[in-house]
């Protein structure tokens, strides 16, 4: 496999002015360290400017065009309902957007997973344990079972599919695809979040359906990891390591966020309540400090922040709550501007961004925060 193992170990740490063992409790008491080794993206083949979206649909109520027009997103990448005779859009029924997940998913699943393992030095041959997440479709079998037999994934790869929870999924992954891979160092992990957002479209003029269809687009990211000895090691030239993970469900906001069964159109529909913004800002410092907890490090240590692409209240919220500046979300923002909410996959699409800018520095500290259902907010410490 094209993946260096080798990570030299470091002594010390300088972290916000002050000198830190590399031995000091923070640091991972596994003997091998996770690194992010590659990442790939994928969209489907059209893409809608929110004017366009309005024009589909013969948009006129003003409320509704302000939702769209006013939510910091120029254009997405969306599979719209097919055109009737007489040139509008036409419903679809629950089937035909369960078929509609199936096609996109997979599609966009295998050409962010190719361009991950590019970008990692890595063969389809290589891959030992695939972890694939969803929540814009149900199947069975599910998307691994599919990427596998579509790309020839060795039939004996281990794999597992996180379905159904939300936009803040890509990180709960991210941890169990972390954890398998210091089980297994020196074996490829790859996680993939592929997310068909056009299947969950609705068609009513309702004020819930019209915050949905203004926010979400089609998009699939794909992350390689592999860990090699040295649990108080730096990750490889250019590559993050995984340190810690925390988490913050938020009972009181449990229905905030849902996606659930619309009697009247007989189908799935997602919700999000007005007040997700405020809930999720209000909650944002608690999962910080509590992932910085016991690590020696300040918020102000923190260089690279991977915020997912919620929305441009959700994003000001957090924003605010942490004290950040517009740059430090610069990549949150762009996606959102260039592709909508991607859900699960938003905050790998920004840590491309970022991996291309080329601006990290051996020893920089990054955090990945999503939210979603639950309500839930998600984070992960990173080290370059």
């Amino acid at each position: 496999m094209g993946l260096p193992m080798t990570v030299d170990v470091a002594s010390t740490r300088i972290v916000g002015g002050r000198t830190q063992a590399a031995d000091s409790p923070w640091f991972p008491s596994s003997p091998y360290a996770s690194s992010m080794a590659g990442v790939g993206s994928a969209v489907s083949s059209t893409s809608f400017s929110q004017q366009d979206v309005l024009d589909a649909f013969d948009i006129s109520d003003p409320r509704i065009r302000s939702i769209f027009l006013n939510s910091a997103i120029q254009r997405r990448f969306l599979a719209l309902p097919p055109l009737g005779e007489d040139g509008t859009r036409l419903p679809e029924a629950q089937g035909d957007l369960l078929d509609k997940h199936k096609a996109l998913a997979v599609d966009m699943g295998v050409r962010a997973l190719r361009a991950c393992l590019d970008d990692a030095g890595a063969a389809v041959s290589d891959i030992r344990y695939l972890c694939c997440v969803t929540s814009t479709g149900f199947l069975t079998p599910g998307i691994s079972a599919l990427l596998i037999r579509e790309l020839g994934i060795d039939r004996h790869c281990a794999r597992t599919d996180v379905v159904g929870m939300g936009c803040n999924a890509g990180l709960n992954a991210l941890n169990a695809v972390s954890n398998w891979a210091m089980a297994n160092p020196g074996e490829l992990a790859v996680m993939v979040c592929t997310e068909a957002c056009s299947a969950a479209y609705a068609l009513d003029s309702t004020m819930r359906t019209a915050v949905v269809n203004s926010l979400f687009g089609d998009g699939a990211a794909a992350l390689a990891v592999v860990a090699g000895p040295g649990s108080g090691a730096l990750g490889e030239p250019g590559r993050p390591r995984i340190l810690k993970f925390a988490s913050c469900l938020i009972p009181d906001a449990m229905e905030a966020m849902r996606y659930d069964w619309d009697r009247e159109q007989s189908r799935f529909s997602f919700y999000l309540d007005p007040q997700v913004p405020y809930v999720v800002g209000a909650h944002a410092e608690l999962v910080i400090d509590r992932l910085l907890a016991k690590t020696g490090l300040l918020r102000s240590d923190i260089r690279h922040w991977l915020v997912h692409s919620g929305g441009k209240k959700v994003v000001d919220a957090v924003m605010v709550n942490l004290g950040l500046t517009r740059y430090d979300v610069r990549h949150t923002t762009g996606v959102l501007r260039d592709y909508g909410n991607l859900s699960s996959g938003s905050f790998l699409f920004s840590y491309e961004r970022l991996q291309q800018e080329n601006v990290t520095a051996p020893g920089d500290y990054g955090v990945l925060m999503t939210m979603g259902p639950g309500s839930t907010i998600e984070t992960a410490l990173i080290q370059w």
